[in-house]
């Protein structure tokens, strides 16, 4: 009899619950982590923008302040002084060579940092290759490349002066002693990296060494090749103003070290400028470059 009158209680009870609507529990809001958050396209130049307004913002105020205290102050000029010394070296010949100063700097820096970085490349492709598929050059090679990638390239410039003269070679050579055992070493590695089952693919269809270095090997190293150059930028533009600073005629380093002396800052903060707006269009040109010759190597801005 308790059995059957519990079990007619819960008939009851069920049969209630049926009728009635039991509330609802409140879904738990779903947090967006940072790292899924999407920005668009307008965000994303709004957000790259603000750094650099900032910086101008504060050297504005900066400039403005030093100026109304000294309107002679050359430390922070303003932007019209800077526009009008850049206008000047870009559209008055000089007096006593009848030179664009502007042009004659950028092209004689270009021509030496363009001919440093692209034998640095050519060492780059062709020793890093082969240490990287051939072991014995590999045995052979890769300790001294090792050893040179830590040696400070500033330290060889009195070496290379002294070797080479002061010309244009010791300054190409000094770009490209500077970026290239690290370029080197990065392709070696990249060339390690292939999978063995490619190689051996190769082998397989009768490639010899020479074939699987033209349609193995090179096709899958060029992305790492231009990524390569691209970072070797920054240091190749460092030893190249640091060798114009000190032995040289013309060029953008020499142009800034020249008047540093007379602190013109109206020179040199444009200088400054048109070397990081130089890098940037380069930068630009090869990330460019990478995406037209590998774009399977880029799919995500083939998107």
């Amino acid at each position: 009899m308790l059995v059957k009158g519990v079990s007619a209680r819960d008939e009851a009870s069920e049969t209630a619950g049926e009728g009635t609507t039991r509330p609802s529990r409140p879904r738990p809001k779903v947090r967006l982590r940072r790292i899924n958050a999407k920005v668009s396209r307008g965000g994303a130049l709004f957000l790259g923008g603000l750094p650099f307004l900032f910086v101008a913002i504060a050297y504005l105020i900066a400039s403005a302040q030093r100026l109304a205290i000294n309107p002679s102050d050359k430390l922070l000029p303003s932007p019209a002084q800077m526009w009008s010394a850049f206008l000047d070296l870009a559209t008055v010949p000089d007096k006593r060579s009848g030179d664009l100063i502007l042009w004659i700097d950028t092209y004689a820096s270009l021509l030496r940092l363009f001919a440093g970085v692209g034998v640095a490349t050519f060492a780059a492709l062709s020793l890093g290759i082969a240490i990287g598929f051939i072991p014995r050059v590999r045995a052979f090679l890769l300790p001294f490349v090792t050893v040179v990638c830590v040696i400070p390239p500033l330290a060889l410039l009195p070496i290379l002066f002294i070797a080479l003269g002061l010309g244009e070679t010791a300054k190409i050579t000094l770009i490209a002693v500077g970026v290239a055992p690290v370029m080197v070493r990065d392709i070696a590695n990249r060339v390690m990296e292939l999978p063995p089952e490619l190689v051996a693919k190769a082998q397989t269809l009768g490639g010899n060494s020479w074939t699987m270095v033209l349609r193995l090997v090179l096709p899958q190293v060029m992305p790492r090749l231009i990524t390569c150059v691209r970072l070797a930028l920054g240091p190749a533009w460092l030893f190249l103003i640091a060798a114009e600073a000190i032995a040289s005629t013309e060029g953008l380093g020499y142009r800034i070290f020249l008047v540093r002396r007379y602190l013109s800052m109206d020179v040199i903060l444009p200088y400054v400028a048109w070397i990081t707006l130089l890098a940037v269009i380069t930068d630009w040109l090869l990330v460019r470059l990478s995406q037209a010759m590998s774009p399977w190597a880029h799919p995500v801005e083939a998107r």
